[in-house]
């Protein structure tokens, strides 16, 4: 099998999971608990807060452990806005948003919240210069993504976020689910920032929020103590455990899993652009973990239900929208045709992908355009 879908989801990391299964076995205490099963699950919970800090350069007391990036992107959006919304009612974002953060600003709408969504430009993206022309005085929040989970394309975060902090009342809030362990992060010039484990080779169910120091949120979640009050429950110390490692793996093997990425992407892209009715529609300035195409002659569904009979996988659009519609509302967005939107398949890659696997999907692509595909 050939596994293209790592935007989706990645496969655990063998150590990853030889931790966790010790972990789950042995590691059952309550982290709050007083006795010394508790104490140990609480104090491990703790040390693992502190490396992943540490490994991103932030106190340990500004990471709260939540179970994915739809959490994470949930309580930094609705959470901040709902707890300082004497501050302000604008919120700025932009219309590609994943889901999650998508959502959590539509129901702030409709509690009277007034939400601007930025269009992106032909290559995906926003500009800090957009960003600035649409700062008001009563701006509260701005939430962009950092990788765009369809086409890869990065917006410039340190840029957006030195505009963002020219304005007293507002902070900003990164989507970095498709970003960290793959691209250079500013922590420093963030207020707010999601992760997500299962991108990484980690759990499901499993990341964390950045939140910066003395930010007040407005829990989502209502029960005890955990996570300083903002995520009632208790916590599931063994996969925010193993998230220390997962961090650390996949912070360690970024600089080379990008070079083995950029040339694999390269070599697709260059394969790929030669074929008719081909058209590469990430951007040149793309993450080269992610690389969207249109065919022309064969529509996605077609193709990708092609390529999975012959074990290889990939997405149409992203996985939280995959059943919702034909249509790529990204690509869309971007002002591609309906010929474009419809037709067009995302390719993701993580450090376990090889050339030969890209060699293989070009073959496999071409048997499937000549055998489906449409006359041009």
């Amino acid at each position: 099998m050939i596994y293209f879908d790592n935007a989706s989801t990645t496969s655990v990391h063998p150590e990853v999971a030889r931790v966790y299964g010790h972990l789950v076995s042995d590691l059952y205490g309550n982290p709050d608990s007083l006795h010394a099963l508790g104490r140990r699950s609480g104090r491990l919970l703790e040390q693992a807060r502190e490396r992943i800090a540490a490994s991103i350069g932030v106190q340990p007391q500004e990471i709260l452990f939540t179970s994915g990036g739809s959490e994470a992107n949930s309580l930094a959006v609705a959470g901040y806005a709902l707890a300082n919304r004497k501050r302000g009612r604008h919120i700025i974002t932009t219309n590609v948003e994943h889901s999650s953060a998508a959502h959590a600003a539509d129901w702030l709408e409709s509690q009277g919240f007034d939400v601007q969504r930025l269009p992106v430009n032909a290559d995906g993206s926003v500009t800090a210069q957009q960003v600035r022309e649409a700062m008001r005085p009563d701006t509260l929040l701005v939430s962009i993504m950092h990788v765009n989970n369809e086409t890869g394309a990065v917006n410039p975060l340190r840029e957006i976020a030195d505009v963002v902090h020219a304005h007293p009342t507002a902070v900003f809030h990164a989507d970095l689910v498709q970003s960290f362990g793959k691209e250079d992060i500013p922590w420093e010039s963030l207020d707010l920032g999601s992760v997500s484990a299962h991108k990484l080779h980690g759990l499901k169910g499993s990341g964390f929020l950045y939140k910066r120091k003395n930010l007040k949120l407005q829990p989502l979640l209502f029960g005890g103590q955990q996570e300083q009050g903002m995520r009632g429950g208790t916590e599931n110390a063994p996969a925010d455990i193993v998230l220390a490692k997962t961090v650390r793996l996949a912070l360690e093997s970024q600089a080379k899993n990008r070079k083995r990425i950029t040339e694999l992407n390269r070599m697709l892209q260059k394969e790929l652009g030669a074929l008719p009715g081909v058209k590469i529609q990430s951007p040149e300035n793309a993450s080269p973990f992610i690389l969207n195409v249109s065919f022309a002659q064969i529509t996605s569904e077609v193709l990708m239900n092609a390529l999975d009979a012959r074990g290889i996988c990939v997405s149409a659009r992203s996985t939280c929208e995959s059943r919702s519609s034909n249509e790529s509302e990204v690509l869309k967005a971007m002002g591609r045709p309906v010929s474009e939107t419809t037709h067009a398949i995302r390719l993701s890659f993580s450090g376990q992908n090889t050339l030969e696997e890209g060699e293989r999907f070009i073959e496999e692509t071409k048997e499937i355009l000549n055998q489906y595909g449409l006359p041009l």
